[in-house]
Parts: C-alpha cells; sequence; structure tokens
C-alpha cells in the first residue's frame, strides 16, 4: 500500500510539471519580445534578423525581454562585411553599456566561439588557432551556446569551442543579447533563434 501511495504521489508529481520546451526567440516576422539598445539598426528582411551599423558607428543591443538562467540556444548567423557582432547571456544593460558575457561572433582569426566578459576581465577563453578553420566567412554558421550553473559551452558548426566553469556567470542572471560592434560598417544576419529552458 506504501508503495502504491509513494507511485501515485510520482506520477501526479510528473504531470504537474511543465515539460521543458523549445522557444522560438525570433518570429521571422518582427521584433516582438526584443528590446533595442542604441541607434544601429535592427530590423527583420526575408525572415532574417539584420544588425547593421547606423550613422552613430556605436555599440548596438537587442536584448530579449525576457530574462533566461539556464538554457540550450542555437541559432545561425552569416557575416556581411565587418562581421563583428557577439551573442551576451545573462545579461543587463543601461544605455549601450552591457554587464555580462559574450560568446564571439568575428572575422576569421577572432576568436568567434569564445567567451569575453564586458566591463570586467575582458577575455576569458580566446579560441586556439587550429580552430580558427572552423568559421565559415560569408557563410551560414550555427553557434550553440548551453549555459547551466557555472558551466558554459559553446560550439561552432557541430565543433566544440569552449567548456568551462565560472563562479561569477554561476551567480548571475539576466537576458540573451546580440551585439553590433562599434566602428561602423557592420552587417549580420541571424536566423533560427531556438533555446530550450534547462
Amino acid at each position: 500500500m506504501k508503495r502504491f501511495i509513494a507511485l501515485a504521489s510520482l506520477v501526479a508529481a510528473l504531470a504537474f510539471t511543465a515539460p521543458t520546451k523549445t522557444v522560438k526567440l525570433f518570429n521571422g516576422k518582427d521584433l516582438t519580445g526584443w528590446k533595442i539598445y542604441g541607434t544601429e539598426k535592427w530590423y527583420v528582411d526575408n525572415g532574417e534578423l539584420i544588425c547593421e551599423s547606423g550613422p552613430d558607428k556605436g555599440y548596438g543591443y537587442l536584448a530579449t525581454e525576457k530574462p533566461y538562467k539556464n538554457f540550450d540556444l542555437s541559432l545561425q548567423f552569416k557575416q556581411e562585411a565587418n562581421g563583428n557582432s557577439g551573442v551576451f547571456f545573462r545579461s543587463s544593460i543601461e544605455g549601450t553599456k552591457i554587464s555580462g558575457w559574450q560568446v564571439e561572433v568575428a572575422p576569421p582569426n577572432h576568436d568567434t566561439g569564445g567567451i569575453y566578459e564586458s566591463y570586467g576581465r575582458g577575455w576569458l577563453i580566446q579560441i586556439p588557432d587550429e580552430k580558427e578553420t572552423i568559421l565559415k566567412p560569408s557563410e551560414w554558421n550555427t553557434l550553440r551556446i548551453r549555459v547551466e550553473g557555472d558551466h558554459v559551452q559553446t560550439y561552432l558548426n557541430g565543433q566544440q569551442m569552449v567548456d568551462m566553469r565560472d563562479e561569477k556567470i554561476g551567480q548571475a542572471n539576466g537576458s540573451v543579447a546580440l551585439q553590433i560592434h562599434d566602428g561602423g560598417g557592420i552587417k549580420v544576419r541571424w536566423r533560427k533563434l531556438m533555446l530550450k529552458e534547462l
């Protein structure tokens, strides 16, 4: 009888546990669920999310309105012109000053997939030279970012780039944010932004 009650309790608990589902961060139509920071351009074209330098040639961010702490995010990006950008996680933004951690998206030989802490410790992990050939310039690339607790993993086109633990990251929470670097002349296309909360 006790075993039956325990089993019934377990079944009831599982019934009330919402299954983890994958959500589309970008709907392919507009910027619903996102907030723009700065004066750089963010717009939708042919079902793709575009970031492009504006006349101020400053930093710009497009951040999720909802915070995400533990997640597995997959997205695709295609760099046009100077593709210096990035994907921030557990971030907060005031004006165009961001706190958080960036998974680098950059031109060849500039550490795409590495982890950078803005307004803090700088580079936490840069990419070894032998992995710089994984990036496909001017083509679609798939970036995966998995963050759980203090554990961060990044993958570029199916190849692991980073596997690290960091206490400071583990304590943080915040938005996912796409970046456009300052300097002007930058354009990056994004699509298939799919996030699974862990």
